[in-house]
């Protein structure tokens, strides 16, 4: 579908920003933007705004933080409509994530420090239990997250070394649909391939060579293993209330099939109707 951005400036540079993305939808100053991997909210409004300089100046925020390792849906907010965030954040979302099992890392996805588990010779139980998610429940908040405890972002109290100082809370969300699309394994070489390719498209200072070179330590085929090794990955899809950290989710099935899990990748498909088939990629 082809894309029509009309920006109408007047009113203190107002802006009027119309997708053809739902019908008969008109979405004032709010952009559908597919972020991409790598970069983060505030780096993607830069990157709007360096794309389209009638823009520069132009007060702007996001509703609904994704993480440098999320890719999809992300809400930019323009103008007036800058200050009606609350409305937005308040969306239900969907997600497609894939989540590998047998790791478990101190952010709940693979941009995190590691630790080997158990490895599951099946879990076939899985289908069941991903079903099962939906409806009220109770998740960790992952220690490396925008969260704030006595005024300071999880993460921060994470890289300081001090969570034992505090008490990470549990956060209560509401999984509307839960549904596993497939299930499979794949070889050490290559998921350490797209674990590479992944981290490298981050930007800024996430412990990435720290973090990969535990990866390529631990991954048995490159230890010169005397067998085929292979990794079980399931691709899920979400529908969630706002507030929901998949990253738990996926540390939470680990804990149930009792192999521990990471987030491998995740696609956010959905914010209340905006659509990622309608996004602008930027």
């Amino acid at each position: 579908m082809t894309f029509y951005i009309i920006f109408a400036f007047f009113n203190n540079f107002r802006i009027e920003c119309i997708m053809p993305m739902m019908k008969n939808n008109e979405s004032k100053g709010v952009f559908n933007i597919h972020k991409p991997l790598g970069i983060s909210p505030l780096d993607t409004i830069k990157t709007l705004k360096e794309n389209h300089p009638e823009l520069k100046g132009e007060k702007m925020t996001y509703a609904g933080r994704l993480d440098p390792m999320a890719e999809g849906v992300l809400l930019i907010l323009a103008g007036k409509t800058v200050y009606e965030k609350e409305k937005y954040l308040k969306l239900d979302k969907e997600y497609e994530g894939e989540i590998l099992f047998g790791f478990e890392t101190d952010t709940y996805d693979i941009l995190g420090l590691l630790k080997r588990k158990k490895q599951p010779t099946s879990i076939t139980v899985l289908d069941g239990i991903i079903k099962n998610l939906e409806g009220e429940i109770s998740l960790p908040l992952p220690p490396y997250s925008s969260y704030k405890i006595k005024g300071k972002p999880l993460f921060q109290w994470a890289r300081e070394g001090k969570l034992d100082e505090i008490k990470i809370p549990m956060r209560q969300t509401k999984i509307n649909s839960a549904e596993m699309l497939s299930l499979g394994k794949v070889s050490g070489k290559k998921l350490l391939s797209a674990i590479k390719q992944k981290i490298s498209l981050i930007k800024g200072d996430f412990r990435q060579k720290e973090i990969l070179k535990q990866w390529q330590k631990m991954l048995p085929e490159l230890c010169s293993s005397s067998k085929m090794v292979t990794f079980w990955i399931a691709k899920i899809k979400i529908a969630c209330s706002s507030g929901t950290y998949i990253r738990s989710l996926a540390h939470h099935l680990g804990k149930e099939i009792k192999t521990g899990a990471v987030l491998l990748g995740l696609k956010r498909t959905k914010v209340g109707d905006f659509d990622i088939k309608n996004s602008l990629r930027v």
